[in-house]
């Protein structure tokens, strides 16, 4: 509206809009608030949240660390000490902060990160993917066209979810611009491998990162208790999979990364509200669920490789899947057997399913067959596996997944 605007006063109206919010919930005037900023924050900065909160008409009762938040989150009620490393990738910002946890003390002892690194530019390598796709095929640059160009990064973000879950995803923009009087439609499939290529450079820098940050903290891996994923953009599997092979400990992320901040805010909040607060409270799996596979073991292919989908401690219900192929031309049939445990070794786990798919499509090694694996709330675990040329599908039900050996063990 013409008008100039201090970033403090922006940051205020968004408060203010906040403060609302929480009183229609509540149905009480909220006049005090809990305002989490990034741990590297500068005192300047923070005396800048101070004030837009003054501006909002709210009493700013603390300002905690984004990472000592997401601690909150996980652990507000333990025993001991803790060495925690907080992984924080957001749609624009990338942060990694190591935090120790005593009793009641929750410290920032070193921070590292990059603020213009996210999930957008996940996203942007996608779009260059099709603009790319659609100047080598169709001659044509959709980026001059600002319809067609929000449409394609629509279409990126929504491949980008998919893939988090699924092995493939299907891009599908149909009239998606015009040229020389002919409509240009844009459908392709992206597969997983392809799209982690794309963001791998990415995640090296935020693995380099979290050495720089455990430096400045001077500890090693082995002095790390734990690894929380905060933000949205930590549900990409390469991200939860390169920090497992990096520090030796799965992350855990079983509380809402996007949520996660903003619960140990309110947690902070009820701390100095004098309110008893216990762990939050989320149903997760107790164990790994996966299938067998020939892949490599020790370095060795190894026909009873465990292929883990969903992970110990991921909150449910979940819905996993992963992409496999047959071993050789003109197989019709293969057998999906469906393991709980640990063991990279399938057979060292407990099998506790398996079913047959037959009368494949009589084609070359490399058919795909996409399996899923579904828990939900009451511990029923669905598996099926299906051809993708052709829909043919099998599955199974296993009622008790998450209890039945538990009384045996």
């Amino acid at each position: 509206d013409r008008q100039e605007y201090t970033p403090q006063e922006l940051s205020s109206l968004i408060l203010r809009r906040l403060k609302q919010a929480a009183e229609e919930d509540v149905g009480e005037t909220v006049s005090k608030a809990v305002i989490t900023v990034p741990a590297y924050f500068s005192d300047a900065q923070r005396q800048a949240t101070r004030d837009a909160g003054q501006l909002a008409g709210l009493e700013v009762a603390r300002i905690i660390n984004e990472p000592t938040a997401a601690a909150l989150a996980y652990e507000s009620d333990h025993a001991g000490s803790k060495n925690i490393l907080v992984y924080d990738l957001g749609g624009g910002t990338f942060d990694v902060s190591v935090v120790r946890m005593e009793q009641d003390v929750t410290e920032v002892l070193a921070s590292h990160g990059n603020n213009h690194l996210g999930g957008d530019d996940f996203d942007a390598k996608i779009v260059a993917h099709l603009i790319a796709r659609l100047k080598a095929e169709r001659g044509v640059d959709p980026s001059a066209d600002p319809v067609a160009a929000a449409r394609i990064n629509r279409a990126a973000e929504s491949a980008k979810i998919a893939l988090s879950d699924a092995p493939f995803a299907t891009i599908n923009e149909e009239y998606l611009l015009e040229h020389e009087g002919k409509p240009i439609h844009l459908a392709l499939e992206l597969e997983r491998p392809e799209y982690e290529a794309m963001i791998e450079p990415y995640i090296a820098e935020t693995l380099e990162a979290v050495h720089i940050a455990l430096d400045g903290a001077k500890l090693s891996v082995s002095d790390l208790d734990e690894v929380l994923l905060v933000g949205g953009a930590t549900r990409t599997p390469l991200i939860q999979s390169r920090l497992e092979a990096e520090l030796g400990l799965q992350p855990r992320s079983e509380v809402d990364p996007d949520l996660c901040v903003a619960t140990g805010a309110a947690i902070q909040a009820a701390v100095i509200g004098g309110e008893q607060v216990s762990s939050v409270l989320i149903d997760v799996t107790p164990y790994t669920f996966g299938t067998s596979a020939l892949s490599d073991l020790n370095g060795e292919p190894y026909p009873y490789t465990f292929v883990p989908l969903i992970r110990k401690n991921t909150a449910i219900p979940v819905t996993k899947s992963d992409a496999f192929a047959t071993l050789y031309d003109g197989q019709r049939e293969i057998e999906v057997k469906v393991y709980q445990g640990e063991d990279p070794d399938a057979l060292n786990n407990t099998e506790i399913g398996a079913f047959r798919i037959e009368n494949l499509s009589n084609v070359p090694a490399g058919n795909v067959i996409i399996t899923t694996f579904s828990l939900d709330v009451n511990g029923i675990l669905h598996v099926s596996s299906r051809e993708k040329r052709t829909g043919l599908e099998k599955h199974i039900s296993i009622e008790n997944a998450t209890a039945r050996f538990e009384q045996e063990e």
